[in-house]
């Protein structure tokens, strides 16, 4: 048995680019760990056959290969441009209309009923995710004459963004709700819950889907300045979050984004949530074979962050190299990891992990996944192993960073397919009911030929019996 080359996960959006099943395996070969089906763009038709590949694909390889489906949320766009591309000048003048007719090189529709009441004179509006800017001059019968301050080729349907505007919309709309059904019905448990502003977004999607009788695994996209002020109460009622540096990066001043995505990891790291960081990570590879060297330092520095997962959206989707781009992100992730045993173990991040169980009342479980991960490094353990029903503990020692990885063992697939969104975390199904559980792994670990004599384990576990959760001891296990 082979383990994956990274312990940092990678997620990979599928598209035209890799819909077969025949490159949906050469990605896994390569490094994705998680399949990101976003339903922005197609029919359901199409990802439904998307998903039964990936399905086949897990079968055949026999690995947990998570879906996330990404609800697309209010993300506001323009109409039809006539014969587009056009290309819009610095300095000329062009309206905006809500009105529902074909745009061209001197007037843009709108998606947005309530543009009028979210601009005014002298507002900022971004367009294609802000590599075009426009500035209101003067607004009057339904249209918006604008004075082109960044120009650039505009084509139908791009984003638009109104940074610093109150936006009159409901971040979950029917529509998404409609779309989480969807997901449901095809067996879809994780999903990424676009432009979320306050935890109620997220437990609006969360009843929703337990009236219809299942429980889902929620990731937070942070892409809105409400979203980031809101953290706190997000990151409690959320299963992870993401870093969605696009939208995010128009909504706030883009020079504040490293920081802010700094903040982000370290709270979901302090809270045990997963967290992906997205958007244009090796951008340049959707058309080159190989990224920048920014690119490159991009997706290492948001590894030393303490990032769970990194993302690739149209590298993999629609991109000339999306099995090549993979293997590179695993290639950098790879280097970076051997670094953190001289750097991320005495970062100020790991160091405020510590602290903060001595600044408020720890939990159990926190003391514990600390002192495992103390103990990894110190008998240079070859795995730490953690039975869970919940998968709770596993994220709980994952978000230290151990050198080693962590093996989970869960009687729940829903569980083990989350858990391989964690770094370093390796799921493996286990019916604990049929036979001692400690036995069963031990076996598993034996069957698999991952351990021998000599070798030393960290188990944890829970002394009260019939009960989820309530991790609440350690031991150190020498394979005889």
């Amino acid at each position: 048995m082979k383990f994956p080359d990274s312990k940092t996960k990678i997620v990979c959006t599928l598209g035209p680019a890799s819909h077969d099943k025949k490159i949906i395996k050469e990605l896994v070969l390569a490094g994705m760990n998680v399949a990101r089906l976003n339903l922005a763009h197609d029919k359901a038709d199409y990802h439904r056959e998307t998903l039964k590949n990936v399905r086949e694909v897990e079968k055949e390889l026999g690995v947990f290969l998570p879906v996330m489906m990404d609800i697309p949320g209010p993300k506001i766009r323009i109409g039809k441009i006539k014969d587009g591309p056009v290309l819009l000048k610095k300095g000329q003048k062009i309206c905006l209309t809500t009105k529902n007719i074909v745009g061209n090189e001197s007037i843009i529709p709108v998606e947005y009923e309530s543009l009028f009441q979210s601009i005014k004179k002298g507002s900022l509006v971004y367009l294609y995710d802000g590599f075009i800017q426009l500035k209101v001059k003067e607004i009057q019968n339904n249209e918006a004459l604008c004075q082109v301050v960044t120009g650039g080729k505009l084509d139908s349907h791009k984003g638009l963004n109104l940074p610093k505007a109150k936006m009159i919309i409901d971040p979950i709309s029917e529509k998404d709700l409609g779309l989480i059904s969807f997901g449901l019905e095809e067996g879809v448990t994780i999903f990424g819950i676009s432009f979320v502003e306050k935890a109620e977004d997220i437990l609006k999607v969360k009843e929703f889907a337990r009236k219809k009788g299942q429980k889902i695994f929620t990731v937070a996209k942070i892409e809105r300045e409400e979203a980031v002020k809101n953290i706190d109460e997000i990151l409690k009622v959320s299963d992870a979050i993401m870093v969605a540096r696009g939208d995010l990066g128009v909504q706030v001043d883009i020079e504040e984004i490293p920081v802010i995505q700094k903040k982000l990891i370290a709270k979901a790291n302090r809270m045990s949530r997963p967290v992906i960081t997205a958007t244009q990570m090796l951008v340049s590879m959707t058309e080159n074979i190989r990224p920048t060297r920014s690119e490159v330092t991009d997706v290492a520095n948001a590894i030393l962050d303490g990032t769970d997962a990194t993302m690739l959206s149209e590298e993999t989707a629609v991109g000339q190299f999306p099995v090549e781009a993979v293997k590179m992100m695993t290639d950098i992730a790879v280097s970076t990891e051997r670094e953190y045993r001289n750097f991320y173990h005495k970062s100020a991040l790991c160091e405020d992990l510590r602290l903060s169980f001595q600044r408020e009342k720890p939990l159990v479980e926190d003391i514990i996944s600390m002192h495992t991960m103390e103990s990894s490094q110190i008998i240079r353990s070859k795995y730490v192993l953690t039975p869970t029903e919940s998968g709770n503990t596993a994220r709980r020692i994952s978000r230290f960073k151990p050198f080693c990885w962590i093996l989970a063992f869960t009687p729940n697939q829903k569980v083990a397919r989350f858990l391989a969104l964690s770094y370093g975390v390796f799921p493996f199904m286990i019916d604990r009911k049929k036979t001692d559980w400690y036995k069963r792994i031990m076996d598993i670990l034996r069957e698999k030929k991952l351990i021998k004599k000599g070798d030393f384990l960290i188990l944890t576990e829970g002394t009260i019996k019939k009960k989820t959760g309530g991790t609440d001891s350690m031991r150190i296990i020498a394979v005889d």
